[in-house]
């Protein structure tokens, strides 16, 4: 078939993942927090004309996550909006697990994350911390403490009601 793309190979870094492509409304400020507060590592960054970004790649823990800011066109067309064009909502939380979520939590608070809920065991058998980055994204960080069987998770959940 003429104009076909021909598959090349998927680089290792984008192969067998959901890759989250966040937007945000000031990206070079969310690079800068990302790293502060959760250790992440710019991978790639294309700068936009008026100084903003366009596409940038960062890595946190082992995973990508891509990131752009929002423009207003884009916005009110329904595609590429920022938690702040939402009115402050949004619909993904991004999780990631770490060996030191109490740690994580305080660089993340210091760097200006707010707390939603602060490290707490839960019932799962994860430490859990969820707070909410600048730009208006819900994180929720885990550190793991313990294998729950599912009918251990039942009877905890049981014990909660």
């Amino acid at each position: 078939m003429a104009g076909r793309a021909v598959h090349t190979g998927i680089p290792d870094r984008y192969r067998y993942a959901v890759i989250p492509h966040i937007m945000v409304d000031d990206a070079p400020s969310a690079i800068d927090f990302y790293q502060r507060a959760f250790g992440a590592r710019e991978d790639f960054r294309i700068d936009a004309p008026d100084g903003g970004i366009l596409h940038a790649e960062i890595t946190v823990g082992r995973s990508t996550l891509m990131l752009g800011d929002a423009s207003v066109e884009e916005a009110e067309a329904g595609a590429f909006a920022s938690p702040a064009s939402l009115g402050g909502g949004t619909s993904v939380t991004l999780h990631v697990f770490v060996p030191d979520v109490d740690g994580l939590a305080e660089r993340a608070e210091a760097a200006g994350a707010e707390i939603l809920q602060p490290p707490t065991d839960m019932f799962h058998g994860d430490r859990t911390v969820i707070l909410k980055d600048p730009s208006g994204h819900i994180w929720v960080f885990l550190t793991h403490l313990e294998d729950v069987s599912e009918a251990e998770l039942r009877r905890r959940l049981g014990a909660t009601d």
